[in-house]
């Protein structure tokens, strides 16, 4: 005798065991550095077996690649500015806002807040460079590394402090110190 199947089912079930698998991730690296963390011990805090996170991840790299939430998807936040140091004020105040989201989860990934695409930064700069908005002497290699470094979780925890500050403040700060590669005054 032939099994109904519905895969509608089976695919909220598969999303259920995902979202479980993910949650006790950033729960355990939340409590601790994601480098303690095992696939056995998220496993056991899902109520699942290792072999299903491996199924569904293929390793601990990409578990913990797929725990860090990610920008929201285009055409749900506002188009990027035109104004290129417009746009360098944009990306700040939405870094800050995810960091503030989850301190303690950033705080302990590998390479936290490393920037999400080097290349964005590099046509960032480049428009920066094409509007003639880089201070006199500034090179696109030192705007660039600016970027970079403002642009990490470490800059913005240092100043946030759990809450010492707003994570608008905060933006506002890091909008300041890029205005050191900038021609203009934030």
């Amino acid at each position: 005798m032939a099994r109904g199947y519905r895969l509608g089912r089976r695919t909220a079930s598969v999303d259920r065991t995902s979202a479980a698998i993910l949650d006790a991730a950033r729960a355990l690296v939340a409590a601790g550095p994601a480098s303690a963390v095992s696939v056995g011990a998220v496993a056991r805090r899902a109520g699942v077996s290792r072999i299903t996170i491996y199924n569904r991840f293929g390793s601990k790299e990409e578990l913990l690649r797929a725990i860090v939430p990610r920008p929201p998807p285009e055409g749900t936040h506002p188009p990027p500015a035109t104004d290129p140091r417009e746009a360098v004020r944009q990306i700040l105040v939405e870094a800050c806002a995810r960091w503030a989201s989850d301190p303690a989860l950033y705080r302990n990934l590998p390479s936290a807040g490393a920037s999400a695409g080097r290349e964005v930064e590099h046509q960032l700069v480049e428009r920066l460079a094409a509007a003639d908005a880089l201070r006199p002497g500034c090179s696109t290699k030192e705007a660039e590394d600016v970027l970079a470094a403002l642009g990490t979780f470490a800059v913005f925890d240092r100043l946030y402090k759990d809450g010492r500050r707003t994570p608008a403040a905060v933006a506002e700060i890091l909008t300041r110190l890029a205005s050191g590669i900038l021609a203009y005054d934030p």
